[in-house]
């Protein structure tokens, strides 16, 4: 991996407090109800996603996650307008208001959802590396889950296919320390979740997912590793939500003194000091990120609202048909 420089110090700044601000935003707009159904915020979690999309090639790589999936497309290329219009329910959104918080989708951007079964999308992330391998291409799936959705029987059925046939896959699972309210200590005999990976003889460990510089070290590896034919690995990113599981969550199982002594270790807080402390921006600088990032939410916002919602027809225009589908006939 190549040295962290200070563009990359900003940009990561400017990105991570954008994703944060943006999930700011849509608490705010979900209070009044103007965003529906669930709401998974990613504020904390955003070095897992800083670090990765540095050590990606956002060319040809894949991503899949989730549904804590609102800030990933928009690193992967897609434009915050659409995302938020999505959530919004109109139709200028990702998915023409049909997908919603748990279900944002671009193929153009190579991010392949926004899941809402647990567990769903690591058979997928198997599978788009699957397809990749059999084209010959050298690209890498990205499949991430969080902690909960490593119980699911379908984690294990992946990781064996993914290391019998050696798919240019990594496995990322976002440990926030709680499966919606329960710690991983009261479902898990063994709390180093990394360790399911040595089972199968897989690569894997667990990594500092606070800090971006560390997530891309490791990602940069667990990549090129995957590019050059080395099959999969799995890391565990040890990180933590400020959130609740979604907006729904009164959070009864961990105090706020927790949530503060994590604050500390904010990564947003630490990329601004290594920019401070290395005289990389200005403090009118910094301001002026500040600024420009809240006009940009603001934009989001104001696209989304004054969007229209999708007309009733587009329901019956959203259902996928081939009639010369291959191996199938209809006779009446």
């Amino acid at each position: 991996m190549e040295k962290i420089t200070k563009e990359v110090y900003l940009k990561w700044y400017e990105d991570m407090l954008f994703w944060r601000k943006f999930e700011d935003k849509l608490a705010a707009v979900y209070i009044q109800q103007k965003v529906r159904g669930f709401l998974h915020l990613y504020n904390g979690q955003e070095a897992v996603l800083a670090g990765a999309l540095h050590a990606m090639d956002l060319s040809k790589d894949k991503m899949i996650t989730a549904y804590r999936n609102h800030v990933q497309p928009i690193g992967m290329g897609v434009d915050p307008k659409r995302v938020m219009a999505e959530l919004f329910g109109k139709v200028t959104g990702t998915s023409k208001g049909m997908g919603g918080s748990m279900h944002i989708f671009s193929k153009e951007h190579r991010f392949y959802g926004g899941h809402g079964i647990v567990g769903g999308q690591i058979p997928l992330g198997a599978g788009l590396a699957f397809a990749d391998k059999y084209k010959k291409s050298d690209a890498v799936t990205l499949c991430y889950m969080g902690d909960g959705a490593v119980r699911q029987g379908s984690l294990h059925e992946s990781f064996n296919l993914a290391m019998l046939w050696q798919l240019p896959v990594v496995f990322v699972c976002e440990n926030n320390g709680y499966a919606m309210g329960t710690s991983v200590a009261r479902t898990s005999y063994s709390t180093d979740i990394w360790k399911l990976g040595l089972g199968y003889e897989m690569p894997c460990g667990p990594v500092d997912g606070m800090d971006p510089v560390t997530v891309a070290k490791e990602m940069s590896k667990a990549i090129e590793r995957a590019r050059s034919g080395g099959g999969p690995t799995f890391l565990e990113m040890k990180t933590y939500r400020y959130r609740g599981h979604s907006m729904s969550d009164a959070q009864h199982y961990r105090t706020k003194d927790e949530v503060e002594e994590y604050k500390k270790i904010d990564p947003i807080s630490q990329v601004l000091e290594v920019i401070k402390d290395k005289k990389y921006a200005s403090d009118d600088e910094i301001d002026a990120i500040g600024k420009k990032i809240k006009a940009l939410v603001s934009e989001c916002e104001k696209f989304a609202e004054e969007s229209d919602y999708p007309p009733v027809s587009q329901m019956y225009d959203m259902v996928y048909d081939q009639e010369d589908y291959p191996f199938l006939q209809h006779k009446l």
